[in-house]
């Protein structure tokens, strides 16, 4: 499996309050991230994998939504987690 439970709760650790914070904002983006780039290596090798590209671009609009989410509330902690990420150039 490629998301054990050590590296979740290493991306918990990181990007969240605490190894157990799974709701916060940054640590779902950072989590969604990670999914995204798996599944993107995925379909470059497994073009023709249709339920993969569709999983793929549910993941990408539920990081989006989060990002949006966060860009409304709270500017700052946004810009932290694009720049932390690196999602934008």
């Amino acid at each position: 499996m490629y998301l054990s439970a050590e590296k979740k709760t290493e991306i918990f650790e990181k990007y969240g309050k605490s190894n157990t914070d799974t709701g916060s904002a940054e640590a779902q983006i950072a989590l969604f991230s990670y999914r995204i780039s798996h599944l993107t290596s995925h379909l470059k090798a497994n073009h023709k994998d249709y339920s993969t590209e569709r999983a793929l671009k549910m993941l990408v609009s539920k990081r989006r939504r989060l990002l949006n989410y966060l860009k409304d509330g709270d500017i700052e902690r946004y810009r932290a987690i694009i720049k932390e990420l690196g999602i934008r150039k």
